[in-house]
């Protein structure tokens, strides 16, 4: 029930949406591009988008043109700062709510 709690309160907060609509801006844009550079299903590119991001990166896919990895080095830079700062926003404000509630 906290968890509830936690992401409503999160979703009501204008400047917790506006990290969420960039977070999902920066996935999608990255998810359209390795697409349409890579070839790749729309499933596989949001995939590599996340686990890139979030650097966990397996390696089962890997860009292969020299359009992909130019792109990749750019998106990592980009998209890493933001992702780890959602990750760190989403994990302090459960934090805040559990707080709350003890």
């Amino acid at each position: 029930m906290l968890i509830f709690k936690a992401i409503l309160s999160f979703l009501r907060d204008k400047e917790y949406l506006e990290l969420l609509y960039t977070t999902t801006i920066v996935l999608i844009l990255g998810t359209v591009v390795f697409h349409y550079v890579e070839g790749w299903r729309w499933l596989d590119s949001l995939y590599f988008c996340v686990i890139t991001l979030t650097t966990i990166g397996y390696g089962d896919f890997t860009p292969r043109t020299d359009l992909g990895k130019i792109f990749n080095i750019f998106y990592i830079i980009i998209g890493l700062g933001l992702i780890l700062s959602f990750i760190q926003t989403i994990r302090d404000h459960y934090m805040n709510i559990k707080q709350k509630n003890l």
